[in-house]
């Protein structure tokens, strides 16, 4: 007769396959992530290199490629006056910000406290996403062609620029841009939207963002 320890190890010897068996199972199961394109370039990289450098050049009468200003990164801030009443609202900006840009926006915190507003240090007051390489030119492109158009009497935009060859353009209603279903939007919302770039001057900058397809109003050459 066979002993309690035989019986015992022969019972694991059977068990241990169904085991191997059933992860080898698990794994087949588990789906695959779709392969991305590559070499992939968005248009408006393209149209730098192929058209927007050699414009300025002869603009500013550059001697050097590396003298073009470029367009570093695009930041999209989306502030939330009513958050310290509402914190779902801070939410909402991060998810809306998150659809618009495809790439996951943060929450922003106040730096210091202000008794009259009832807001205190490192509360969220809005939501943020800084866009670059090709998501940034990807997401300009949709601005220019797509989003822009869709404001209400639109006649081109304002020229605010820093002084330091930056550009930030002021956005009413977040319900421009077509990612956002205006049937599910909690609050109507404005945000900004910062494009920095390497310009040593404002004029470099404009010159930049009107190549690009800006549509600023007075267009100037």
């Amino acid at each position: 007769m066979a002993t309690k320890k035989e019986a015992a190890a022969a019972s694991a010897e059977v068990k241990a396959p169904a085991k191997s068996a059933a992860k080898k199972t698990t794994k087949a199961a588990a789906p695959k992530e779709a392969p991305k394109a590559a070499g992939y370039v968005p248009s408006l990289r393209t149209k730098y290199k192929e058209e927007i450098v050699g414009n300025l050049m002869k603009e500013f009468s550059y001697t050097t490629v590396m003298q073009v200003p470029k367009l570093v990164k695009i930041t999209l801030n989306e502030g939330v006056g009513q958050a310290t009443q509402d914190k779902k609202l801070v939410e909402v900006a991060q998810e809306e910000l998150t659809a618009i840009t495809g790439q996951k926006a943060v929450q922003t915190v106040s730096r210091k406290d202000i008794s009259n507003f009832k807001l205190r240090r490192g509360m969220p007051i809005g939501a943020k996403v800084t866009l670059r390489g090709n998501t940034m030119y990807e997401f300009l492109e949709r601005l220019i062609a797509v989003s822009l158009p869709r404001i209400r009497d639109f006649k081109g935009i304002a020229e605010n620029f820093d002084g330091r060859g930056n550009y930030t353009l002021g956005i009413k209603e977040q319900i421009i841009f077509p990612e956002i279903d205006i049937d599910k939007i909690v609050k109507v919302m404005g945000m900004e939207i910062t494009f920095v770039t390497t310009a040593n001057t404002d004029q470099e900058a404009y010159a930049l963002l009107r190549e690009f397809g800006l549509p600023f109003k007075n267009i100037k050459k």
